[in-house]
């Protein structure tokens, strides 16, 4: 299992789960994610639903920024593409 950066959680929404996460790669639906804070905790998940400007999309470039719905919270977390 490889871990690829694909870019950083900048904001956190308690009330909505949701993460803005800057991409400096790209992200699509159903890949499977690791977020890693920088106190040492972190978590996996499938992307499950991502937003740019509260539009549903699928998949994101690089220099996007997306809402990014998150299963724990996450703050300054940086976020990796888990490739099998």
């Amino acid at each position: 299992m490889e871990k690829k950066p694909v870019g950083k959680i900048t904001h956190y929404f308690d009330h909505i789960n949701v993460g803005v996460l800057e991409l400096t790669d790209e992200l699509k639906e159903g890949d499977k994610i690791s977020v890693e804070m920088h106190d040492g905790k972190a978590f996996e998940q499938t992307v499950s639903s991502m937003q740019i400007e509260k539009q549903p999309v699928r998949k994101a470039k690089k220099g996007d920024a997306v809402g990014l719905k998150l299963d724990q919270p996450a703050r300054n977390a940086t976020v990796y593409k888990i490739v099998e």
